[in-house]
């Protein structure tokens, strides 16, 4: 349903005198998908005729999901699964400072007033997050845990379907 372009993880692709090295930067180091992009990226490039490839991770700059194009955004929301906001759209620029709390949006208030994490925060919990199915923004997160660590269960309570959404890194 969605290209690793549309997902911002193809980072780059280089083409030298023939050979051809792909640049992937996975949304987590972690991810177990990354040998299985990996490989997909270089059965394509030898698909398409190149012989000499190579693939390659890039963990610098990280993932963000402010890399997932807008035509990704789009597929993810047909797909039922409601695509993370853009974290410049909350006013945050560069990098977020990560404060650790009982929960992400529970943070205690003084370690992050007057921060870009505390309007960041702020600007997402006022922020409706819209029903991927009915385009409905009556809302709630069910479990910060979906079926990947980048997703979390959340339900409409219009038309009482429960999907999923990207988690803004």
């Amino acid at each position: 349903m969605l290209t690793l372009a549309d997902l911002g993880v193809l980072a780059e692709v280089e083409v030298d005198d023939g050979a051809v090295t792909a640049w992937l930067t996975p949304t987590y180091s972690g991810c177990p998908a990354v040998a299985e992009m990996a490989a997909d990226v270089d059965r394509r490039l030898r698909a398409a005729g190149y012989r000499d490839v190579r693939v390659r991770l890039r963990l610098d700059p990280p993932w963000s999901t402010d890399l997932i194009t807008a035509e990704g955004r789009r597929k993810l929301a047909e797909a039922g699964i409601a695509p993370p906001r853009p974290t410049s759209a909350a006013g945050v620029a560069g990098a977020v400072p990560l404060v650790l709390g009982p929960t992400r949006t529970t943070a205690p208030a003084a370690a992050l007033a007057g921060t870009a994490a505390a309007a960041a925060a702020a600007a997402a919990a006022a922020a409706p997050v819209p029903c991927p199915r009915c385009g409905g923004v009556d809302t709630e997160e069910l479990s910060r845990f979906g079926s990947t660590a980048c997703k979390a269960l959340w339900r409409c309570r219009a038309c009482r379907e429960p999907f999923e959404r990207v988690k803004e890194i």
